[in-house]
């Protein structure tokens, strides 16, 4: 359990600023159909250039050019 402590104590937790909440804005207004909170974690990655790791590929797939990979499977 420590080990894992410390491998995640090195990450960096990237926030939602202003260019994620620009981002959000311009996601919304494409009427990409995602959940907000979603929405959000997606405009997050995209500003970041991240590579966004999920297991929910299906809804994260319809946002335009994110880059996305399930890890899990």
């Amino acid at each position: 359990m420590v080990a894992l402590f410390g491998f995640f104590a090195r990450w960096k937790i990237l926030p939602f600023d202003d260019r994620a909440a620009d981002e959000f804005k311009k996601l919304r207004g494409q009427k990409v159909r995602l959940g907000t909170m979603d929405l959000k974690i997606a405009a997050i990655a995209f500003v970041n250039d991240a590579l966004l790791l999920t297991a929910n590929l299906r809804d994260f797939e319809r946002v335009p050019r994110l880059r996305i990979e399930n890890w899990l499977t």
